[in-house]
């Protein structure tokens, strides 16, 4: 049996746009079925595609990922996924965007310790840029805040409705669409993808 060629792509929220990195690895010759999509913050590797494509690796496989921050945005389990990818299934990653990353070349003692040490550099950048990101909302909340005489800014927050995790659940698994979710939820859709987004952290992916 030949070894299988797979990607992985990741966006932050159902919003975004995945059309860039597919067209770049479909124009690689990967098999539709074998690109696995999750729509879903890189804070932890708790996606289900991600799982369903780890049981699908085999000794010898390729895995494309379009850049690192898209495998994830954790530095502590970016680096034991890809060990348990590269060490312990033995299969091979290609970060496009970084051609260092590439387990397929460079396999001597030399070859390993840098490609090792950029993952190890490039992860926790992925990670640092999400604290900052975070940390950077914070403030700017903090400041406008104070503008507005320690009042809350804006409008009321919206309330989560008491059955939004189970609905907003259904909705990711594909079992119901969107306009079936903000019926069932009673939300408009601005509101809907404004709890959405809210719930996935988007800005912090």
């Amino acid at each position: 049996m030949s070894n299988k060629v797979f990607s992985y792509i990741r966006v932050s929220s159902k919003e975004q746009n995945v059309e860039r990195q597919l067209k770049e690895v479909q124009e690689l010759g990967v098999n539709e079925r074998d690109i696995f999509i999750d729509k879903a913050s890189g804070k932890d590797f708790n996606r289900q595609q991600y799982q369903v494509l780890k049981q699908c690796l085999r000794e010898g496989d390729l895995l494309y990922i379009k850049s690192l921050d898209r495998f994830g945005r954790n530095y502590k389990e970016i680096m034991q996924e890809w060990n348990i990818i590269t060490k312990e299934i033995r299969a091979d990653i290609k970060v496009l965007d970084m051609d260092l990353l590439d387990t397929t070349k460079n396999k001597d003692l030399l070859g390993n310790f840098i490609s090792d040490l950029v993952l190890q550099v490039l992860s926790f950048v992925a990670e640092n840029e999400r604290k900052n990101i975070k940390q950077r909302q914070a403030e700017g909340i903090a400041i406008l805040k104070a503008k507005n005489g320690g009042k809350g800014i804006g409008r009321p927050a919206v309330q989560y409705p008491s059955n939004f995790k189970e609905v907003h659940d259904k909705w990711m698994a594909g079992t119901i669409t969107a306009v079936a979710a903000m019926k069932e939820l009673g939300l408009k859709k601005n509101t809907f993808y404004k709890l959405v987004n809210k719930y996935l952290e988007v800005d912090c992916n």
